[in-house]
């Protein structure tokens, strides 16, 4: 289902037009890109219908595909309520003004003061 959300996003960005380059685009500004471009990146796949919000739906529909990905190789076992929990967390650090929206200058804020984020998009520089 993860790998389901991320092709739609691709599909949405380019409007059935991804060619080889757009995609090596794609991957090379996730792998090699400023922080900010990998934040949009992060923002764009979880903002699934597009309108430049994240919704807490949104956000559960990806982490669940995320947990329903890992599947049985998470330990503890993932339990049904954990990716709302999840997702309740994420929202309290990062809607700073409590709408129930996230915003691409919310995320980018919360992102810049999270050292183990920033750390985490670092990986992104040696995986792809």
């Amino acid at each position: 289902y993860f790998v389901h959300i991320q092709f739609i996003y691709l599909l949405s960005v380019y409007i059935l037009q991804l060619h080889l380059q757009d995609f090596l685009n794609i991957l090379s500004k996730v792998s090699r890109g400023t922080v900010n471009e990998k934040i949009q990146w992060v923002f764009n796949l979880y903002d699934l219908n597009g309108d430049g919000l994240i919704s807490k739906n949104e956000m559960v529909d990806v982490v669940t595909s995320i947990y329903e990905m890992l599947g049985r190789a998470t330990q503890p076992a993932v339990e049904d309520s954990s990716a709302k929990e999840h997702v309740e967390k994420i929202f309290n650090m990062i809607d700073t003004n409590k709408d129930g929206v996230i915003t691409i200058d919310e995320l980018i804020q919360w992102c810049s003061r999270d050292e183990h984020f920033l750390r985490s998009l670092e990986t992104l520089d040696t995986v792809l």
